[in-house]
């Protein structure tokens, strides 16, 4: 088992955003699903999406560098077959989430298009994950 550089085990650090990822994934879904407010559902999303990012890389074994949408897309693109649309997509949610930028943080205001399209990114995410590889971390 690889070992990422502060110790803790590929698997479990794997196991648990991967759950996290699925978790907020279906959550928003259903918020989407009983007609609660689309920033909401945009917000449970993003996370829902992030989470998946990150479990990605540490699939591979591969710390990110900080956890917004654009470095977190950059680093996935080192590590699968990720398509240029779906990279500059995930990239665009900075524009909305200024969340590393403490000195001039922003929140945008999402639309409801927002919302529908981060759904589907987290569908497009969930794609890339290797069961192969799944299965060989896990085991």
């Amino acid at each position: 088992m690889v070992d990422i550089e502060y110790g803790y085990a590929v698997k479990s650090l794997f196991e648990a955003d991967y759950k996290d990822a699925q978790a907020y994934h279906r959550r928003a879904l259903q918020f989407r699903d009983e007609g609660h407010a689309f920033s909401l559902v945009f917000n449970i999303a993003s996370v829902a999406l992030e989470r998946y990012l990150v479990a990605l890389c540490e699939l591979y074994g591969e710390e990110p560098m900080n956890h917004n949408f654009i470095t977190l897309a950059i680093t996935i693109e080192k590590l699968v077959g990720i398509p240029k649309d779906l990279s500059k997509e995930i990239k665009s949610l900075d524009q909305i989430f200024g969340i590393c930028f403490l000195d001039n943080y922003f929140h945008g205001t999402p639309t409801e298009g927002d919302a529908e399209r981060t759904l589907r990114m987290c569908d497009e995410v969930m794609n890339l994950f290797d069961r192969e590889k799944m299965a060989s971390v896990r085991a």
